[in-house]
């Protein structure tokens, strides 16, 4: 085996806030690793956290940065510019409820917004290498999304359209993200054109197989869709780069199924939840993720419709810390060995 899986870690960005311990990096480094968190991943477009500009253009400060954490026994799993990434492809519906992402003097004006979330997703990725990280994660957007269900009948050529549009404003953002050594671990999200296996393959198709082209594996997501979450790492190993630890449920009634009634969280179909509150099977996905050597962090994204958020971060460091692997190096049955092999040997007792 390479290495084994690293963790637990913690998503800052549903956590960061203006009181203590959540309004700054050392104060929520502090509280994280009190909890028994070992790395955190820190959301770029939140000033308390970190000023994202400045990281890219100071390896002094990323070093500031890194010693921040490390104080208190942390370390930064990666950077994650999902809002920004959002703003790179954006339906004229949803203009006006992504706007919210952007600073207030782009709203209102798409191509502004779009240009200062590209220069956002290549500032993450100079900030990604002076911090010495190899891998940050993202959404890609979205320009077909509204279309998602063929009614009316779509025109033709319309998805193709769409997906070479995302490739071509992406295919950009990661050279810079190559040239600075950084994979991009696209959350494949509802939500996002990119939002199951298959759309995940049209995007990196016309990528021509961008190496940086990678994904943050989240199961939540594949609860609610009914995808075959644990087949999905059978077929995208290869290209899984980070890992977002989050549960859910999916319970199906005469009511209501996948899209659930436009019902607020606390009554739809499917739910996301605490961990170990869910459905989904992470002793499995633990052991599939070991199985094809992935070694990098296990990180806690927190959101519940039930739990509050104190409760599931306390819960969510043992929950991981108790599902982590560490790899063997050897067969359990050597002690069973018949030593070294002959081919004589194997030849008599195969009979040739």
């Amino acid at each position: 085996m390479a290495g084994n899986i690293k963790g637990p870690a913690i998503f800052l960005a549903q956590f960061a806030g203006d009181a203590a311990p959540f309004n700054s990096f050392d104060s929520i480094c502090k509280w994280a690793a009190s909890l028994g968190y070992k790395g955190v991943q820190i959301p770029t477009w939140d000033g308390r956290m970190m000023d994202l500009k400045k990281a890219a253009d100071s390896k002094t400060y990323c070093d500031e940065l890194k010693g921040t954490a490390k104080k208190h026994g942390i370390e930064i799993t990666e950077l994650s510019c999902h809002l920004q990434g959002q703003l790179v492809a954006v339906n004229p519906v949803y203009d006006e409820a992504f706007d919210a992402f952007a600073p207030p003097e782009m709203r209102g004006n798409p191509k502004a917004r779009q240009a200062w979330a590209e220069n956002q997703v290549k500032m993450t990725a100079k900030a990604s290498k002076n911090l010495g990280l190899n891998a940050c994660v993202s959404f890609t957007g979205a320009l077909c999304w509204p279309y998602l269900y063929s009614w009316p009948p779509r025109p033709s050529g319309l998805i193709e359209a769409s997906f070479d549009e995302l490739a071509k404003r992406w295919k950009p953002l990661l050279d810079v993200m190559d040239e600075n050594g950084v994979d991009v671990g696209f959350e494949i999200h509802p939500g996002e054109d990119v939002m199951d296996g298959i759309t995940f393959e049209m995007f990196l198709e016309r990528l021509k197989g961008h190496k940086r082209c990678q994904i943050n594996y989240d199961p939540s997501h594949f609860v609610l869709q009914q995808l075959d979450y644990l087949d999905f790492i059978d077929i995208y190993h290869e290209r899984i780069c980070a890992y977002h630890v989050k549960d859910a449920e999916f319970n199906p009634t005469g009511r209501q199924g996948v899209y659930s009634g436009f019902q607020p969280w606390v009554k739809r179909a499917g739910r996301f939840r605490s961990l170990g509150d869910g459905q989904v099977d992470f002793s499995a996905i633990f052991s599939k993720l070991a199985q094809y050597d992935y070694n990098s962090w296990a990180v806690l994204e927190w959101e519940c419709c039930l739990k509050s958020s104190d409760q599931g971060a306390a819960e969510g460091a043992p929950f991981i810390a108790s599902h982590l692997i560490q790899t063997t190096g050897k067969a359990f049955d050597d002690f069973a060995g018949g030593g070294v092999d002959n081919s004589a040997q194997i030849k008599r007792m195969l009979g040739i």
